[in-house]
């Protein structure tokens, strides 16, 4: 008796836009769906700041499940410098 094949349990998250533009990582399927919103830290001029996607787009590419996700400015921390801080 063979076995059916399992769903990858991962997928690819592709940073649509913002500021991880171009960048991608590996996320987890939950309960066999992707995140419909993610949080990511990243450093911006030294700082760590909280930056919100939403899922986009889903395509499958050699056999791996692909996603895109868009940046939610509203949600997120701010992606430049107050100018007032700047100049300390």
């Amino acid at each position: 008796m063979s076995e059916t094949p399992q769903p990858d349990p991962e997928y690819i998250v592709e940073y649509a836009d913002g500021p991880l533009v171009g960048t991608a990582e590996r996320r987890y399927l939950v309960g066999g769906v992707v995140d419909e919103r993610i949080g990511a830290v990243a450093a911006v001029e030294g700082l760590e700041s909280v930056f919100w996607y939403v899922a986009g787009k889903e395509r499958v590419l050699n056999g791996e499940r692909h996603v895109e996700y868009h940046f939610d400015a509203p949600d997120s921390d701010p992606v430049e410098a107050d100018k007032d801080e700047e100049s300390l």
